[in-house]
């Protein structure tokens, strides 16, 4: 075992991780990185095929980035936001809100995103996200117990706050003491939805369900039942076209755009947790938006980000708004309406020397041709998969994909959790040179952007045979 192991073992806890499994082989010790690609401490490559959990855009290494870091780095690395400035801070909080415009016009109530509050990562601005929408409620006397509703499934990270946005029992249930009561509603799993009465076909289940739309419905029902009560919600929390730790759920074409409408309806706030699916993750747009939620017209009033905002570089994230909420905590000294919360490394030099890089890397035509190429080569990539029996559902949304396993396709019977199913076919694919890691039984590739066309034919060729290998024939 090499000794960057051994003391791994020794010492680290690592994160979503049984660690007696962890302990009974050697891991795997990242070194360093090019492109689309990973070494580790023996000397082997692999093909990134998640992003490094979902974060690094444009590959490792990228001398943008790089030298965006290095020059920051000559100047300070980091000070104050409490009561100080800085200059890569105020140039990309200038940035995020011009990328933010929505250009479309659409019949939907959408307000205009002006003011950028920084963090450390997609927890914490979601919190910022959940603190700053209770208590505008709360001041704009709209209700004095703000409520939220989130989806079936909801996983928005894992600061308090954060988890009580969520609905994902196995993360979440062990925490139900620490935690404030929300609601949830029933997410368009479509694959899955009880009112889908469409047998299997070798396809997305959105190209061929048969439904009314009750999924929309629910989320009505919700918000009227909740208004009744005389507590409406104060904000609709959502993960735009694609949930993520759900199992890579993708929304069908339009049940954004409606769910906005009833949010805006009932006088809601929307928060949109583009952790990750912001930053062209979701694919390219005529539009050219690199945001989720303005593929179908929706501009939140709260816009939450991170994982890609450095490149997957360094640890950042931001939570926008409208000056609308701002306005809420204006005030003398003496009323104390200050919004109260903050973070050592708000608004760090570093972090913000290499997002601002990374967005002009996004804005660069090669980089939009190269985005337009991927999700190309993985729809093709894709395409052998509907021929293994154990494959049910393959969700693709633009740079995004889940491929869920099940006991056999036609039933959709799923494989139990203990049988470690997903975990089985990335440990294959990890000896075939290609690293991912599974949600439950949901196989996610979001390779970074830079990806060739050969290097995505591999990672679907590993993935093809590593299903073989660990569920059989």
């Amino acid at each position: 075992m090499h000794k960057l192991a051994k003391l791994d073992q020794k010492y680290v806890w690592h994160p979503f991780t049984q660690m007696r499994d962890w302990l009974r082989r050697e891991p795997i010790v990242i070194i360093s990185g090019k492109g689309a690609a990973l070494r580790d401490a023996h000397g082997k490559t692999y093909l990134d095929a998640n992003a490094s959990i979902w974060t690094n855009l444009h590959g490792h290494g990228h001398p943008k980035i790089n030298r965006a870091i290095q020059k920051q780095l000559k100047k300070i690395a980091h000070s104050s936001a409490l009561g100080l400035a800085n200059e890569p801070a105020s140039l990309l909080a200038e940035t995020l809100i011009k990328t933010s415009v929505l250009n479309r016009t659409t019949g939907i109530r959408n307000p205009k995103l002006s003011k950028v509050f920084f963090s450390d990562d997609g927890s914490t601005a979601m919190e910022v996200a959940l603190k700053l929408a209770y208590v505008h409620a709360q001041r704009t006397k709209r209700t004095t117990h703000p409520r939220f509703l989130s989806l079936e499934g909801a996983y928005h990270g894992d600061t308090v706050g954060a988890v009580g946005l969520g609905h994902i029992d196995l993360f979440h249930k062990a925490y139900a003491g620490l935690l404030f009561k929300t609601d949830k509603v029933l997410a368009p799993y479509c694959y899955r939805c009880p009112f889908n009465r469409a047998r299997p076909e070798r396809a997305d289940a959105r190209e061929y369900r048969k439904c009314n739309h009750e999924c929309i419905d629910q989320v009505e029902k919700k918000f009227a039942a909740q208004k009744r009560k005389g507590n409406p919600y104060a904000a609709f929390v959502v993960e735009p076209l694609m949930q993520g730790a759900a199992g890579m759920i993708p929304q069908p074409h339009g049940w954004l755009r409606k769910v906005a409408e009833i949010v805006r309806g009932n006088g809601a706030q929307l928060i949109a947790d583009e952790v990750m699916t912001g930053f062209g993750r979701t694919g390219v747009t005529q539009a050219g938006s690199l945001f989720a939620c303005h593929q179908e017209g929706v501009q939140p009033d709260f816009l939450v980000v991170a994982k890609g905002l450095t490149g997957g570089y360094l640890p950042m994230a931001a939570t926008l708004t409208t000056q609308k909420v701002f306005d809420a905590f204006l005030g003398d000294y003496s009323e104390f309406k200050t919004f109260f919360h903050g973070h050592s490394f708000t608004g760090n030099q570093l972090g913000a020397a290499a997002a601002g890089a990374s967005m002009g890397i996004l804005a660069e035509a090669s980089s939009i041709r190269g985005r337009q190429r991927l999700q190309q080569d993985i729809a093709e990539g894709l395409q052998s998969l509907w021929t293994l029996p154990q494959v049910g559902d393959i969700r693709q949304v633009g740079l995004v994909t889940g491929i869920e396993l099940v006991r056999n396709w036609k039933t959709r019977a799923p494989f139990a959790l203990r049988e470690k199913a997903g975990i089985r076919v990335c440990e294959a694919m990890a000896r075939r040179g290609v690293l991912t890691r599974p949600i439950g039984n949901v196989i996610v590739i979001m390779p970074p952007y830079c990806t060739t066309q050969q290097q995505a034919g591999n990672i679907f060729a590993a993935l093809n045979k590593s299903i073989r290998e660990a569920l059989g024939e």
